[in-house]
């Protein structure tokens, strides 16, 4: 579970939010205004990143705060999983990116697959919709739910992307450094187990 400071800080943003973007008086504008100054000295104190950072992230937001959608997807060959290795930090993650305006999950899942690893692929199960704050990833400023689609290759060949420098297929016990800002091990092991038994049923929270 996620630290109180940052529940806190996140819940303070999503009320700055909403009164920013609904309020018409004057004074209450200016309290709103305030409250999410209070966020945004939380997640600057309890992290690295400088408040004119996270003032940029937070401001770029308007209208109700509700949580973002990470879209992970899982292609297994030879009882082997897909991974991509990031540019950002140079480790490992399932193909994915933020959920795209205009497109179904399954579609986005589809395209990541090819833009970061060069397979084409068809979206073929659910196994998962997990809150990020009930995992052990980093803190983030961002209430993030993550969806994890099993995906089956119907062609194409491996190629790094313009955000990735290598494209591999792991095996359970051979893992490489993972990128934790993406996927956690234990949310890899999770997809193992729907490769190992087809039925097990999507897992939520």
């Amino acid at each position: 579970m996620e630290p109180k400071w940052l529940d806190w800080a996140k819940q303070l943003q999503s009320i700055a939010q909403a009164g920013l973007t609904y309020s018409i008086d004057v004074y209450d504008l200016e309290r709103f205004e305030m409250i999410r100054d209070i966020s945004v000295e939380i997640l600057s104190i309890h992290t690295d990143v400088s408040e004119t950072v996270i003032r940029d992230l937070f401001t770029n937001e308007s209208g109700y705060a509700t949580p973002k959608v990470d879209i992970r997807s899982v292609v297994f060959k030879e009882n082997k999983i897909l991974m991509v290795k990031e540019n950002t930090d140079g480790n490992w993650s399932l193909p994915g990116s933020w959920g795209d305006i205009g497109l179904t999950p399954s579609e986005v899942a589809v395209k990541e697959v090819k833009e970061e690893s060069g397979f084409d692929v068809k979206a073929i199960k659910l196994l998962g919709v997990l809150d990020k704050k009930c995992h052990p990833h980093p803190p983030s400023p961002y209430h993030v739910y993550k969806m994890f689609i099993q995906c089956e290759i119907i062609g194409g060949q491996p190629q790094k992307g313009t955000e990735t420098s290598a494209v591999e297929f792991f095996a359970e016990n051979e893992l490489p450094p993972l990128s934790i800002a993406r996927n956690t091990e234990s949310q890899i092991k999770f997809a193992f187990k729907h490769l190992y038994n087809p039925q097990e049923p999507a897992y939520f929270d």
